[in-house]
C-alpha cells in the first residue's frame, strides 16, 4: 500500500483509501529516521537538529493526518515543532529560521479535496525526492512495527511563526502608500485564504501593506470545497481572476494553487501572463539588485528569457523541469532568482526556495516603480510565437524521441542542435526560426511538446509537421 502513494517528488493519494492515518504515522517515523540521520551525517549536532517542523493545509483530512505524522516523528525520537495551518512556503522559511533538521507539509497541493499527502524537506529546506531520500523514507516506514516499537517520546511544541514570516515576505514588497495598486487575489479556497490576510491585511503583525487594495476571491477555506480546481495552470481555473480584474479595473490579478506556493498572474486587460515571461521580467528586477548574477530558468521557457537575462547583464542558467532540479541549479550556480512555467519562482534571499507570495510582492514592486501597466512591461518579452505545452498519447515514447533526433539532428535538412538535458530539445532557431522540447511524462504514456518560433506561420507549420510523429493529441 505504501508504495502506491510515494511519487517522484512527494507522497500523495486519496484519503482514506490510498492514504490513511496509520500510514501517516509510518511516514512520520520513516521521515524522522531519515531526516535526523541526514543531519547527523552532515555534521549537524546542535540541539535544534532533532527538530522537525510540521505544517498543514486546509483539507478536512489534514488535522488527523498531521496528528499521526507528528506522533510517528516523536515515537522515532524526533522533536516536533507544529506551526499549524500555513502555506507550503512557510515550511521552507521555518526550517531555515529555526535551523531544523527538516520539515513536512501535509498537503495535496492542487489536487481535489479528497486527496492529501506530504511534501518533505531536509536541512536548509532542500527538497526530498525519490533519489534524495523518499526511497529511504518509504523503506523505513514499511519496516516499522508500531506494536513492538520501543517509543522514544520526542518533544512537542506549538510555535506561532506568523510575525517572523510576515516580516520576511513583506521585505520583498516596496509599494508606496501613494501608489495604491488594485490587486485581485483568487485564493482558490486554499491556503492563500489564510496566508494573505495574515501577511498583508490590517490584522497582520505589520498592519495592512501599504499601496495595496486587495480584492479577495474564494478566500473561505473552511468547507473542504473548491469553487474551482486549485490549479492555476489550467486556463479554465483562471476565469474568475480574469473577470474580476476587468470588472474592478484592477492593475493586476493573481491566482494561487491549493497550498499557495505558486501563483499565476493576469494583466490589467484580463490576459494570463505566461510564467516564463514573468521569469524574464522579474529577472531584471533581481539583476538590478545583484548585477552580474546567475538566473535559473525552466528549459521550456521562451528564448526571450535567456536573451533578456543576458541583456540585463546576468548569466542565464538553463535547468531541468521540476523544483528539485531548479533548487539544485539555484544552489550550484549561486543564482539570485529562478522561475519555471509551473508558477514556481525561487529566490536566493528565500533560501533558494519557491514562494508564491514573494513572487507577488516582487511583481507589485516592479509595477509600482515602473509606473507602467503589466501589459506594457510584458509586451517586449512576448516577441515569439509559442505553442504552449501540447500532450500526445503514444506507447513507445523512447522510440519516438530517437526518431526525432534522427530526423532533425546534425546532417539532416534541419541540421538542428540536439541536447537531452530534459527530454529532447531540437534547436534550429537561428537557421530556421524554431525550436522544440519534447519530454516524456513520468506517469502516463504521453509526450509533451513545447515549440516556439519567430512568427506564427512558422509555429503553425512546425506543429503541424511534428504532431503526426508524436502520436494522438490529448487536450487536458
Amino acid at each position: 500500500m505504501l508504495g502506491r502513494v510515494f511519487k517522484a517528488y512527494d507522497i500523495r493519494g486519496t484519503y482514506p483509501d490510498l492514504l490513511n492515518d496509520m500510514m501517516a504515522w509510518q511516514i512520520g517515523y520513516g521521515a524522522s529516521k531519515f531526516l535526523l540521520a541526514d543531519a547527523h551525517a552532515a555534521g549537524e549536532t546542535t540541539p535544534m537538529m532533532k527538530n522537525i517542523v510540521v505544517g498543514r493545509d486546509m483539507r478536512a483530512s489534514s488535522p488527523s493526518l498531521s496528528k499521526q505524522l507528528m506522533q510517528g516523528i516523536r515515537d522515532q525520537g524526533g522533536d516536533v515543532i507544529d506551526i499549524g495551518m500555513c502555506d507550503t512556503s512557510m515550511i521552507y522559511f521555518a526550517i531555515n529560521h529555526l535551523d531544523c533538521a527538516g520539515g513536512i507539509m501535509v498537503t495535496a497541493s492542487h489536487n481535489p479535496p479528497n486527496y492529501n499527502g506530504f511534501k518533505i524537506s531536509k536541512r536548509k529546506a532542500k527538497p526530498v525526492g525519490e533519489t534524495s531520500g523518499l526511497a529511504d523514507i518509504r523503506k523505513h516506514a514499511a519496516m516499522v512495527d508500531k506494536a513492538t516499537l520501543v517509543k522514544q517520546n520526542g518533544r512537542f511544541e506549538e510555535r506561532d511563526l506568523w510575525p517572523a514570516y510576515c516580516k520576511h515576505v513583506r521585505s520583498f514588497l516596496d509599494v508606496p502608500a501613494s501608489k495604491k495598486l488594485k490587486v485581485v487575489i483568487d485564493a482558490s479556497n486554499g491556503m492563500a485564504g489564510t496566508m494573505i490576510p495574515k501577511v498583508f491585511s490590517k490584522d497582520s503583525p505589520l498592519g495592512a501593506a501599504a499601496g495595496m487594495e486587495i480584492i479577495p476571491l474564494h478566500f473561505d477555506n473552511t468547507r473542504n470545497q473548491f469553487v474551482h480546481e486549485p490549479n492555476p495552470l489550467v486556463a479554465a481555473n483562471m476565469k474568475w481572476t480574469q473577470e474580476a480584474v476587468l470588472k474592478n479595473k484592477a492593475d493586476v490579478g493573481f491566482c494561487y494553487d491549493g497550498d499557495a506556493d505558486r501563483c499565476m498572474a493576469v494583466d490589467e486587460k484580463g490576459r494570463i501572463v505566461g510564467c516564463d515571461l514573468l521569469t524574464a521580467l522579474l529577472a531584471k528586477h533581481f539583476l538590478a539588485q545583484s548585477p552580474g548574477s546567475c538566473v535559473a530558468y525552466d528549459l521550456r521557457s521562451t528564448k526571450a528569457v535567456q536573451e533578456d537575462i543576458t541583456k540585463a547583464g546576468g548569466k542565464p542558467i538553463r535547468g531541468r523541469v521540476g523544483h528539485v532540479f531548479m533548487k539544485q541549479a539555484m544552489a550550484d550556480h549561486n543564482c539570485v532568482f529562478g522561475g519555471e512555467l509551473s508558477g514556481h519562482f525561487y529566490f536566493a534571499r528565500n533560501f533558494n526556495a519557491d514562494s508564491g507570495a514573494i513572487a507577488m510582492c516582487s511583481l507589485l514592486t516592479m509595477l509600482a516603480r515602473s509606473g507602467k501597466h503589466l501589459s506594457e512591461l510584458i509586451r517586449p518579452i512576448a516577441r515569439y510565437a509559442q505553442s504552449g505545452e501540447v500532450n500526445f498519447q503514444v506507447e513507445d515514447k523512447d522510440g519516438v524521441l530517437e526518431e526525432l533526433k534522427d530526423d532533425y539532428g546534425p546532417g539532416t535538412e534541419a541540421n538542428a542542435t540536439i541536447d537531452e538535458l530534459d527530454g529532447v530539445t531540437i534547436d534550429c532557431f537561428k537557421k530556421h526560426g524554431w525550436w522544440a522540447n519534447i519530454r516524456k511524462s513520468n506517469t502516463e504514456p504521453l509526450l509533451r511538446l513545447n515549440l516556439e518560433a519567430k512568427d506564427k506561420s512558422t509555429l503553425e507549420r512546425m506543429v503541424a509537421a511534428m504532431a503526426p510523429r508524436l502520436g494522438k493529441r490529448v487536450d487536458h
